[in-house]
């Protein structure tokens, strides 16, 4: 018998797995996926250009091109937009004829013109006329009137056939129904009206945040350092009498749970409420908000108060997350925040966002190199935040190779003030260029574990320490990458970013425990169900449609970048890797493998009927307009 014979059989197993890894490590090539050669397309038949992706864009979105429509200087800040469609036109086409809101529902006698009878009104009273201009009905039954049972846009509905009976020239509505989705099928966190125009004109009262502000202002002296002022004394003294200790202590605060869970990445632009809605349909916990700007918030600023807008299923596990460089809008925003929303479960601040926009303005990544600052907006935050508990996502540092968040994280945990902290594993400088440093998260996460046992061991019964959550942030693609973060000591959970915008179904992978090779019609039916959360959040008439349609091809702009596991020669599959040109197993796989804009409008036609000559998307790359 041979020494291979005598070998046991576990032993001959791990030699054969070795021997694959050496073969599958010579054929790879670096930053390139690993295809089966029967769906490479051949070089020669290859004409359109290369597929460029901004990743930056999953976590700046629309505020990157806010800067880059303000740069107007040439030399060498165009150079590093090279390849950009810097001047995007996002806006939607509205109707030729616009209908007047009192002809929404003809026989709702309570719904006056706003005009009054006094004044001309500039929208249309003719309803003939405004059916007449209106686009063709598309198929199918209005995802609106499906959900709801009633459809709030009447007239204007795309899918106006679906609920309107033209013999009795009335709208349908399902009460039964729409008393259901009154109960289970709503969105919250709605500002009211009152609050956001005193808001706009300055006249609203931060009642909590106004003597916060005062007293840890005048805690500052003009170093900026967290010291008692010398001249004079007097002030802080009366700030001091003055301020209200906050109703909740920091332990008093609603709890969270990121133990394993399951969490999505705040997502500027893609991450919006029917994205998130989807996720929550896939299997995450927790959800956040898109950035919102502090000032633009506490200004009662319409756009801003549209993001903290929650569907009622992603409660509880729904964060807003804000950017802010000042303590004063930072106490203000937690303040309008808790008092005019009811579905929060935690306020995160952005200490990470890399975008110039926001750090030459101290926000975003800014605060990694001001950590007094920094500790100052989440002590303000948390007195003026009610019992919503706050949160920090940071990076790595600001400059590569030169990691700084294990000692901000040290002063954090010092001040006992956040329930939890989510570190991305580049630093500000790095962007997306190059591979999380998950070695470093595990360093940080040793440090928060150490803190939370001392915790535990120093707390008082009469005041129980909550535990600060640690999560590790960056290039979670795989259920193998997920269990490897959670599986580290130190790291409650893992957030995924754009993992979760080209596979959306991340999560059920997870908790299957193994890739899952969905198909092309399984992967449509995913891209349906979010064209029907677009259409319910945004409406069912032509503005909605197109708004609708906007967000899909933004979301498509990321899925069409998943490689099915099926076609590929070697796993796991890397975010950061990009694939050959290739070929699906079918039409439709390989439609929805496009990085042309043009096939994504056509993805989107297939819910949202097709789209008008006026309709108007540009891709963020010039290199998504190649024709095939």
């Amino acid at each position: 018998m041979t020494v291979q014979e005598k070998r046991p059989l576990e032993e001959a197993q791990n030699l054969a797995e070795t021997e694959l890894k050496k073969q599958n490590t010579a054929l790879y090539t670096k930053g390139v996926a690993s295809i089966k050669p029967q769906y490479i397309v051949p070089a020669s038949s290859i004409t359109e250009n290369i597929v460029e992706y901004d990743d930056d864009e999953a976590e700046a979105g629309d505020r990157n091109q806010e800067q880059q429509n303000g740069n107007r200087r040439g030399g060498k800040n165009n150079k590093k937009q090279r390849g950009q469609n810097k001047n995007r036109d996002i806006r939607q086409r509205k109707e030729t004829i616009r209908l007047c809101s009192s002809l929404i529902d003809p026989n709702d006698e309570t719904r006056p013109c706003l005009a009054g009878e006094d004044r001309q009104c500039k929208f249309s009273h003719n309803l003939e006329e405004y059916l007449e201009s209106k686009l063709p009905d598309i198929e199918g039954t209005c995802p609106v009137f499906e959900a709801l049972g009633y459809c709030p846009v009447g007239m204007k509905c795309r899918w106006l056939h679906s609920h309107y009976n033209k013999e009795t020239k009335e709208l349908i509505k399902d009460l039964e129904k729409l008393k259901i989705a009154k109960e289970s099928n709503f969105e919250v966190n709605n500002i009211n009206k009152e609050d956001k125009v005193a808001m706009q004109k300055k006249k609203y009262e931060f009642k909590i945040a106004n003597p916060v502000i005062d007293y840890i202002e005048s805690t500052i002296n003009k170093d900026g350092k967290n010291e008692q002022q010398s001249d004079p004394k007097e002030e802080r003294k009366n700030n001091e009498s003055a301020y209200v200790e906050a109703p909740y202590k920091i332990s008093e605060k609603k709890k969270i749970n990121l133990r394993n869970a399951k969490i999505v990445s705040p997502l500027t632009t893609v991450g919006n409420l029917p994205y998130r809605r989807l996720m929550k349909s896939l299997g995450a916990d927790v959800t956040y908000s898109e950035m919102a700007l502090s000032v633009p918030l506490i200004q009662g600023h319409q756009p801003e108060w549209a993001l903290p807008k929650a569907h009622i299923s992603e409660y509880p596990g729904f964060g807003v997350q804000i950017a802010s460089s000042k303590i004063w809008s930072a106490a203000k925003a937690a303040e309008a925040i808790y008092r005019n929303t009811t579905h929060v479960s935690e306020l995160n601040l952005n200490c990470g966002c890399p975008i110039d926009l926001l750090y030459k303005q101290g926000q975003g990544s800014a605060l990694l190199d001001q950590p007094p600052r920094l500790l100052r907006i989440v002590k303000a935050m948390n007195a003026a935040s009610g019992d919503i508990p706050v949160t920090v996502k940071i990076r790595t540092g600001v400059k590569e190779n030169k990691n700084t968040a294990k000692n901000l994280v040290e002063r954090v945990l010092s001040e006992n003030q956040v329930a939890a902290i989510t570190l991305h594993g580049r630093s500000r400088q790095q962007r997306y260029t190059k591979e999380a440093d998950w070695n470093y998260i595990a360093e940080v996460g040793e440090v928060v574990s150490k803190w939370n046992t001392k915790r535990e061991e120093d707390k008082e019964i009469s005041d129980p320490a909550n535990p600060t959550w640690f999560v590790g942030n960056g290039d979670v693609y795989t259920h193998e990458d997920w269990y490897k973060g959670v599986g580290t000591e130190g790291i409650d959970s893992v957030m995924v970013a754009r993992g979760a915008l080209i596979k959306p179904w991340i999560f059920e992978e997870v908790e299957a425990q193994q890739y899952l090779d969905k198909s092309a019609t399984e992967r449509l039916q995913m891209y349906e169900k979010f064209a029907k959360f677009a259409i319910q959040h945004w409406g069912s008439d032509e503005y909605g449609v197109a708004t609708a349609r906007r967000f899909m091809c933004e979301f498509l702009s990321f899925t069409h970048r998943y490689i099915p596991v099926g076609i590929m020669e070697r796993l796991p599959p890397k975010l950061n890797e990009r694939p050959p040109k290739w070929v699906g197993r079918n039409e439709l796989e390989t439609m929805l493998a496009s990085g042309d804009y043009r096939d994504w409008i056509k993805t989107t036609e297939m819910f949202l009927g097709k789209a008008g000559d006026d309709f108007a998307f540009t891709p963020k790359h010039k290199s998504n307009s190649y024709e095939n």
